[in-house]
């Protein structure tokens, strides 16, 4: 069983971070704040697949100007990622953004910084600190060199700089794209603040090699109890982002929600298992907030057994298939057929899916 660390909690828009507040899933749209129509549907499509916070790069003022058209269309909590310039993150506060990511330290004079902090506090904005090797000072590296303290150490100080000016509203990170040194960062940060933890690999790569880095990076301290939001950066669309993030959290049971669980093809297998468990997936996405599990297996002799815990399932043979509940065989169906009918067996169940 996992033991979450107990962090200081904070709100961003409507929902809760840290504390006992359920871990979140984020992810950061890909399209040109300043189209508003483009961004709008995207984050939509990824409020669709199960995101929960959703970033946004504001790199000018016509972003800017556009979160005051954006923000009125969606509905989950939203922050601005900001560097250097502090009147963008005026004007994203005034367009009336969630959350702020920025680093203090980063935007110049202190009475930048101080105009910053009061914005955030007037509007109960939190500010995310992020900290990675490509974001470190000279005055750092030379301190420490290249490595974990220096990461820890960088974000440390931008805390410093906040709580000088009496703002705890306060999440951090500290990313980096080497998993080692990521998860002794973020090991390493754990042990120093209650604040809440923002987890991720950075840069993780292409949808295959992301997804794994991302996994085990992210699974190993979530493992620990460290974390209480995830993003996994891909170099692939941010919906994927989403849907590995949460196999993650549901892996680790964390989430609750909908498991499939398929099994590798074989000799004995005489059904398109593959093609056959990616129409499964595809067609009961509606349940994926139901804590319920549905195996696809690929052959008759041993699919209900192998997957007597599933609540539902389907066992393949020669161009038909078993569908079976609660490891009890219901009938015989062909093939072409087994999808559908096995939707209609568990929105029997769940009818408001």
């Amino acid at each position: 069983m996992i033991i979450r660390k107990k962090t200081r909690q904070i709100k961003l828009g409507k929902i809760f971070i840290g504390g006992n507040a359920p871990i979140s899933i984020q992810s950061m749209t890909n399209t040109n704040t300043a189209d508003v129509q483009a961004t709008v549907a995207q984050i939509h499509q990824l409020e669709e697949a199960g995101c929960q916070i959703i970033r946004l790069a504001v790199p000018d003022e016509e972003s800017a100007k556009a979160l005051k058209l954006i923000l009125p269309q969606v509905s989950i909590p939203t922050i601005a990622d900001i560097h250097f310039d502090y009147k963008l993150a005026l004007a994203s506060i005034e367009s009336g953004i969630d959350g702020l990511r920025l680093n203090p330290g980063n935007i110049g004079s202190e009475w930048k910084v101080r105009e910053v902090i009061r914005a955030a506090q007037e509007n109960s904005i939190p500010i995310r600190i992020g900290v990675n090797g490509g974001s470190l000072s000279m005055k750092i590296i030379k301190k420490y060199g290249f490595g974990e303290e220096a990461i820890v150490q960088s974000a440390l100080e931008h805390v410093h700089i906040l709580e000088d000016n009496n703002f705890t509203n306060i999440k951090i990170s500290v990313k980096s794209s080497n998993l080692d040194l990521m998860i002794k960062c973020y090991e390493n940060l754990s042990s120093k603040v209650d604040y809440p933890l923002h987890l991720g690999v950075t840069e993780a790569g292409t949808y295959t090699r992301g997804t794994i880095k991302s996994a085990m990076g992210i699974g190993m301290l979530l493992y620990q109890g460290i974390g209480d939001t995830i993003r996994v950066s891909l170099t692939s669309s941010p919906v994927d982002e989403v849907l590995v993030a949460r196999e993650i959290l549901l892996a680790l049971g964390l989430k609750t929600g909908m498991e499939i669980i398929s099994c590798p093809t074989c000799g004995r297998t005489k059904i398109d298992l593959i093609t056959l468990a990616e129409k499964v997936e595809e067609r009961l996405v509606s349940f994926k907030d139901k804590a319920i599990s549905v195996a696809v297996m690929g052959c008759i002799v041993n699919g209900p057994g192998e997957a007597r815990e599933a609540d539902y399932g389907i066992a393949g043979g020669t161009k038909e298939g078993l569908l079976f509940k609660k490891g009890e065989i219901i009938k015989k169906v062909p093939e072409s057929h087994l999808v559908e009918e096995l939707y209609q067996l568990i929105v029997a169940d769940f009818p408001d899916a």
